[in-house]
């Protein structure tokens, strides 16, 4: 291993570590928005993990120009992200460390927002927010928002058990000092999902912690990637393995250090995320997938007492409970509606000894929480609306609604009217339209058309293709607003969502493709103009050919 390049300033106070292995294309990126933080930043170490491409040749021409960069060259590849971080760590001199992956950036600021915070605070740890950045589409989600939405400092880990949501470790400043002095490292070698371990090191030992709502991290999500990343590779039951493992050795961590809390709050945790993000795209795969799937999950819930389960989300711990009690997988499409956000309940909706179950082949999974005492109130329950889009020959489409009742909670609650919002994703602008409910046996009908035109028109000037997604408020006479998402439903007859290709005085015609989201959601894509249809169906076409290929 060799260190090429030196050089600090004297008021610097963090070392940024950047890794990066065959990312010739994104490192100069990387290392370039760990530069521009300023000289609050004493220097960059880039650890090239023995690549094949040119991501070396890259890093030393940057080092030659930059004194600030140390570039690392490891003669043999790890195999993971942990044994060239903790690389950095030990070559790393400044107070403070960072770490940065190779094709992700630092916004501005970051650096000096997270060292503000820990020098203020006289805290070990400070945190900040990451945005997860779409590619191309540059469409940006908060990570785990809800705990940086104002500035804190917790005095413990256990004292707030929420910081475990955030098991990133590439969004925080530590202090060298606190990860030298409790071993923190992280797990050698090829190891996915090591930031688990390494953040449940920092959480057990119990450090002060400041948050900052600054956001001090861009995570880039390419998922037309040619090398999928860890947490997009999740067509494989190895990385379901690798994550409930890296979960599990979290666990491990917290009961060795004596926090019984902390462990506890790291399987509800699991069960809230992790199980509920695998079991919505379960339907997706083929059954040799699901039963291996099946069998992890299994044995992983089995270390879970009546505690950990009560303690999660009723969604989650449904879940966990079905499959528990099958040995083998069964209602995968029920399950995936389950895990999806917001939650929904589908029929069929059994009964035994009085109280809603899963099945009536399953007594022994009850959906504790939907009624009885310390029931949920009307407007948080998984209420299930079926959604169908008809076309007709002219520019115009009627989207009719289907509202079940749920163990008679929403019929006590009396809905009588739904808002529908039609919302173009990324850019905000929303049609709504409030329609009267008509009771239909146990469950209530609606139906609204609108024109696909002026929805297009509302959609930009450009004739792109515009994606919008299908909301609805079902207002109740008791229980306030039930705020949710549609299931996508085909047409009566039709074996899917089928896309019609329509005239407009507009736009000489719009291509009009009704389409389920990941979670199952009704969406509707248009695209506007002939030349826009065609390099829609264009593109189609050439993933067709991809897929035929040998």
């Amino acid at each position: 291993m060799t260190v090429n390049g030196s050089g600090t300033s004297a008021a610097a106070q963090v070392s940024v570590v950047v890794i990066g292995y065959d990312d010739a294309a994104h490192i100069g990126h990387a290392v370039r928005s760990a530069l521009e933080q300023g000289p609050v930043v004493a220097e960059v170490i880039a650890v090239n993990d023995a690549s094949t491409d040119r991501t070396g040749t890259v890093l030393d021409r940057l080092a030659e120009r930059e004194p600030r960069l140390r570039v690392i060259h490891r003669t043999v590849n790890s195999g993971g992200c942990g044994t060239p971080r903790n690389d950095g760590v030990r070559a790393a001199t400044a107070p403070y460390v960072m770490f940065l992956d190779s094709d992700d950036v630092l916004p501005q600021g970051a650096a000096t927002a997270l060292l503000r915070a820990a020098l203020r605070h006289d805290v070990p740890v400070a945190a900040g927010l990451c945005v997860r950045r779409e590619l191309p589409r540059r469409r940006d989600t908060p990570w785990q928002h809800a705990l940086y939405r104002h500035p804190a400092v917790h005095a413990s880990p256990e004292a707030h058990p929420a910081l475990l949501h955030d098991t990133l470790c590439v969004n925080k400043l530590y202090a060298r000092a606190f990860l030298t002095g409790h071993g923190i490292a992280f797990p050698e070698g090829a190891f996915p999902y090591e930031d688990f371990v390494f953040t449940a090191q920092v959480l057990a030992a119990g450090p002060r912690v400041a948050t900052v709502p600054d956001p001090v991290y861009i995570w880039h999500v390419r998922r037309d990637a040619a090398r999928p990343s860890i947490s997009l590779d999740r067509g494989r039951v190895a990385n379901w393995q690798a994550r409930v493992l890296a979960h599990q050795r979290g666990v491990e961590v917290f009961l060795d250090a004596g926090s019984k809390p902390l462990a506890h709050a790291a399987r509800v945790k699991f069960l809230d995320h992790d199980l509920r993000m695998y079991v919505r795209e379960l339907p997706g795969h083929g059954p040799a997938h699901r039963r291996a799937w099946w069998r992890v999950a299994r044995a992983a819930l089995a270390a879970y007492d009546e505690a950990d389960l009560c303690a999660a989300r009723a969604p989650a711990r449904w879940i966990a409970r079905v499959v528990l009690a099958s040995a083998v997988p069964r209602d995968l499409d029920r399950l995936a509606q389950l895990a999806a956000r917001p939650a929904r309940l589908l029929p069929p909706y059994a009964e035994a000894a009085g109280g809603p179950v899963w099945a009536r082949d399953l007594p022994q999974v009850p959906l504790d929480g939907l009624t009885g005492p310390g029931a949920k109130p009307a407007r948080r329950l998984p209420v299930t609306v079926d959604a169908t889009l008809r076309t007709g020959r002219g520019p115009r489409a009627e989207l009719y609604l289907r509202v079940h009742d749920l163990y008679g909670r929403l019929a006590a609650a009396r809905p009588h009217t739904v808002d529908v919002e039609l919302r173009l994703r990324d850019e905000g602008t929303a049609v709504e339209r409030a329609v009267p409910l008509a009771a239909d046996g146990a469950a209530w009908t609606a139906g609204v058309g609108f024109g696909l035109g002026t929805l297009a028109a509302l959609g930009g000037r450009r004739r792109a293709p515009q994606a919008w997604d299908v909301r609805v408020r079902i207002r109740c006479a008791h229980g306030g607003t039930l705020h949710t998402a549609v299931r996508a439903v085909p047409a009566d007859g039709a074996t899917g969502l089928r896309p019609a290709v329509l005239p407009s005085a507009r736009y000489g015609v719009l291509l009009v493709r009704p389409c389920a989201t990941g979670s199952g959601s009704l969406a509707l894509r248009l695209a506007p103009g002939v030349r826009c249809a065609l390099g829609i169906a264009l593109r189609r076409l050439r993933r067709l050919g991809r897929g035929l290929l040998p």
